[in-house]
C-alpha cells in the first residue's frame, strides 16, 4: 500500500489533544483518512446549519472509536476544540460513544457495533418517502462489524429496492471470519469499489461517484490492525 497524502498537520494535531481512550486508538486511526476527505470534499453539511434538510447524512456505524471523528468535526468547526481536551470527561459532550444529542453534526449514537447500516437505510428511505433526492447518505463501517447478522438484512434489503445508499468499509483486517471473495463478497447487487483508505484523491473519486438507482460500496484498505 502506498500512502499518497496524510491529512493535514492540523487534523494530527488536534487528535493529539485526545487522550483517555487509548485502547481504541487503531480504530480511531484507521478512520481518520476516510473521514477527512468526507468533511473536506464530499458531504454538503455546514456547520453553522447542521440540521439544514438539505445536507448529507453522514452516519458513523463505527463509533465506538469516535477520536478521528470528533477531531474531524472540530477542525469543521461543528464544535469549539477545547471540548477535544476532557473528552470521556464527566461533564463533556464528547463520550467514548458519539450522541447525537451532545455533539452538533452528529446524525445517530452509536458504539454498539451492527446497527448503523439499518439506521442509514431508514434515513435514505425516509429521505426518499420526503421527495428529498439530492441528499445523500453515507454509513461508515468496519469490517469485523459485517459479522453481525442486521448488516446483511440491510445490504439484502438496500439491494432489492436500488436504494441510493454509500457504505464505506474501513478494512484493517480485524474480523475473526474470512469471506470468500473478500468484504465485496457480501454486498451482492451493490456496485463496489476497492481503494487506498489513505490514498485522499482516490478517497475522493470514490465518494464522489454517484448511482441513483444502486446502493454503493467503498472499501477502504488501510495497514492491518496491530
Amino acid at each position: 500500500m502506498t500512502v499518497t497524502a496524510l491529512p493535514t498537520e492540523e487534523i494530527r494535531t488536534l487528535l493529539r489533544r485526545i487522550s483517555g481512550d487509548e485502547k481504541h486508538a487503531p480504530s480511531s486511526y484507521s478512520t481518520l483518512d476516510v473521514l477527512w476527505v468526507l468533511y473536506d470534499r464530499v458531504l454538503r453539511i455546514d456547520p453553522r446549519k447542521p440540521d439544514e434538510p438539505d445536507r448529507d447524512r453522514f452516519l458513523l456505524s463505527k463509533g465506538h472509536g469516535p477520536a478521528a471523528y470528533y477531531a474531524v468535526l472540530a477542525a469543521k468547526g461543528f464544535f469549539p476544540v477545547d471540548w477535544l481536551d476532557d473528552m470521556g470527561g464527566w461533564d463533556s459532550p464528547l463520550g467514548n460513544h458519539p450522541d447525537r444529542l451532545l455533539v452538533p453534526g452528529v446524525e445517530i449514537g452509536t458504539g454498539s457495533l451492527g446497527h448503523g447500516l439499518g439506521v442509514g437505510v431508514g434515513v435514505a428511505l425516509g429521505l426518499r418517502a420526503q421527495g428529498l433526492l439530492e441528499p445523500r447518505v453515507f454509513v461508515l463501517l468496519g469490517d469485523a462489524e459485517l459479522d453481525e447478522g442486521s448488516n446483511h438484512e440491510a445490504i439484502a434489503y438496500a439491494a432489492a429496492i436500488r436504494l441510493p445508499l454509500t457504505a464505506i468499509v474501513i478494512d484493517n483486517q480485524s474480523a475473526t471470519h474470512g469471506w470468500p471473495g473478500g468484504i465485496s463478497a457480501r454486498f451482492p447487487g451493490w456496485i463496489t469499489s476497492v481503494i487506498d483508505g489513505r490514498d485522499h484523491d482516490l478517497i475522493e473519486r470514490a465518494l464522489t461517484r454517484r448511482h441513483h438507482d444502486r446502493p454503493n460500496l467503498v472499501v477502504a484498505t488501510v495497514e492491518p490492525k496491530g
